[in-house]
């Protein structure tokens, strides 16, 4: 993707009228990674009371992303102006807009929107290959910690996670991207 792509790039706050195509979108985006690893059981992958808590949490700011005029995916970052660590709560791009860059282009636009960001911070379920590779190989992230039964991700229950997602998935890598040399 050349620096003219790139520059095509924006994040447009959502607007409410917006939400419900915002959900429909990130349930469609996050439920084909499960389907191609374990196949379509109708589970559903990102529950809608999971995404609107995401938009109702404190710091939160939410965007579509827009290419050529077309939503092409969004993202709600988690914005702490105390600590400026910073988190993609929940960042995508719709499946049928994978592989041309797209991704990197929103990435480097949300960097550019939060440069006072100390380390961004996020997660994702090990069998996210793509993410994995996003996060690690194009954005800079570094894998940082491992969430699995042995080791249990502290913010979520057991319970929580098996009412909704299947048990073979609660396996979660986090990671961060310092942005200052000094810490």
């Amino acid at each position: 993707m050349n620096n003219q792509t790139r520059s095509d790039i924006q994040l447009i706050p959502l607007k409410e009228k917006e939400t419900e195509t915002f959900i429909t979108n990130i349930q469609v985006a996050f439920r084909k990674a499960v389907i191609e690893e374990f196949g379509d059981d109708g589970t559903e992958v990102i529950p809608r009371e999971e995404v609107i808590a995401a938009f109702q949490e404190n710091g939160a700011e939410s965007y579509n992303i827009v290419y050529r005029s077309q939503v092409v995916g969004g993202a709600i970052l988690v914005i702490n102006q105390e600590t400026n660590y910073n988190e993609p709560s929940l960042l995508f791009i719709n499946v049928d807009c994978h592989s041309i860059g797209l991704g990197y282009a929103a990435w480097q636009a949300i960097e550019k929107l939060h440069p006072e960001t100390k380390v961004w911070k996020t997660c994702t379920p090990y069998f996210e290959k793509r993410n994995i590779h996003f996060y690690v190989n194009k954005c800079g992230f570094h894998i940082v910690e491992f969430f699995n039964p042995s080791h249990p991700e502290a913010n979520i229950s057991g319970e929580e996670k098996s009412e909704n997602i299947p048990p073979e998935i609660n396996y979660f890598f986090r990671f961060e991207k310092n942005m200052q040399k000094d810490i």
